[in-house]
Formats: structure tokens, sequence, C-alpha cells
């Protein structure tokens, strides 16, 4: 995809969703925080069913931790991992209050020294919560970078450095949420809604059909 492309591919999402944000329910970073590192291998949905009640409860670091591994297992026994993302949460609360006053650290070397957050939940929140120009690759836009042909690269490390390269500065704030919206409800894994897709036209996927419908993709 050359760089006219890659402009008009930007150019089309945003036209279609002007300002897009996380489908994770949050109203701060903290709780932000919670809801990425619950959010591994489970579904928005089933964080959202958990966190809406969690927090009404507890949402700041002393409250969690006051709370306990116990006390946070009912919110959170629905979602996969539960029993090592309460853990994370406790240690993670413990490590805010000690180092970081309660609030969430703005830098990816702190973010990532919490427990459980890896480079891909630092760019969350980085993006997020503090507006800062970062993709976090999940498999949405892995497989959107990949087979649109937008920022090819046989990992998710190699992706996210040819999308802060390839994409236009003017639309990279937004890029994360764009391409991960596109990923999730349109260029799904097994049948890519090829014939709706507002950024067909500038897709160099090969294997497209009337129905979306193809085989051994990513």
């Amino acid at each position: 995809m050359n760089p006219e492309k890659r402009r008009a591919f930007f150019e089309q999402l945003k036209a279609n969703n002007p300002k897009p944000t996380t489908e994770l329910e949050y109203s701060t970073p903290f709780e932000l925080l919670i809801a990425v590192l619950l959010s591994a291998q489970a579904t928005d949905v089933s964080v959202n069913k958990g966190t809406k009640k969690l927090f009404k409860i507890a949402n700041t670091p002393q409250a969690l931790l006051d709370l306990g591994e116990e006390g946070v297992r009912p919110y959170i026994q629905h979602i996969g991992l539960f029993n090592s993302k309460g853990k994370h949460i406790q240690e993670t609360c413990q490590l805010l209050l000690e180092k970081h006053g309660g609030k969430v650290p703005e830098t990816r070397e702190e973010l990532e020294a919490l427990p459980g957050v890896g480079r891909k939940t630092a760019n969350v929140i980085l993006n997020t919560a503090f507006g800062q120009a970062t993709i976090a690759v999940d498999t949405h836009i892995f497989r959107v970078s990949n087979r649109t042909g937008l920022a090819p690269g046989k990992d998710v490390l190699k992706v996210e450095q040819q999308l802060l390269k390839r994409v236009p500065k003017e639309y990279l704030l937004d890029a994360h949420h764009w391409l991960i919206l596109h990923g999730r409800y349109t260029c799904k894994a097994r049948n890519p809604e090829c014939a709706q897709c507002i950024v067909e036209p500038l897709c160099g996927f090969k294997q497209k059909t009337s129905k979306g419908k193809v085989r051994g993709d990513i």
C-alpha cells in the first residue's frame, strides 16, 4: 500500500468514525489500567460486566487493595485467567501506592514495571489515558495490517514499528482504535465483510470475494 492509499485509508476510517475510542468502560486512568489488565484473552463485554460493579465499590488502588484477592474475585471470576489477573491487580495496586503516590505512571518504562503489564497494555494506557501516539498491536490490528498491506510484519513488534512509520502523523493518535474496531467488526478473521468495507478499494487483500468469505487466512 503506497503513501497515497495509506492516507486515503485513514481518511475513510475517520470519515466513518471521527472520534474513535475504546469499548472498555472507564472514567479514570486507573480504571482503564485495571480494565486492560482484565481484558487479556477476554472480551470487552465480559470485562465491562465485571468492572461496572467492581468500580462502584472500589476504583482506587487503596480500595482494591483493601478488598484483597478474595474480595475482588466475585467480580472477575467470569473472566478468563481471573486468578492470575486478581493477583496482578493486587500487586499493581501495591506498587502504585508505594512508588507512584497511587497514580498511574505516564511512561512506558514505569508502566511495564507493573505486574501483568507488557508492551501492548502500556501502549493502550499511553494512548487512551494520556493521549500519546502509540499503537497496541493486538490480534485485530495484526490481521488488518498484514491483510490489507498497510503494515506487513511477521510479529507484533514489527507491525507496530511499521505502523508508526507508515500512518500519516495527523491520524496516528487515533489509528489504534480505528484499526481495532475495523478488525473487530469488518475485517474479521474468518468472514471479513469485504462487500461492506469502506476501505475495500484501497485494500491489497487478494482473497476477497463478494461475500467476504476466505479460507486459510490470518
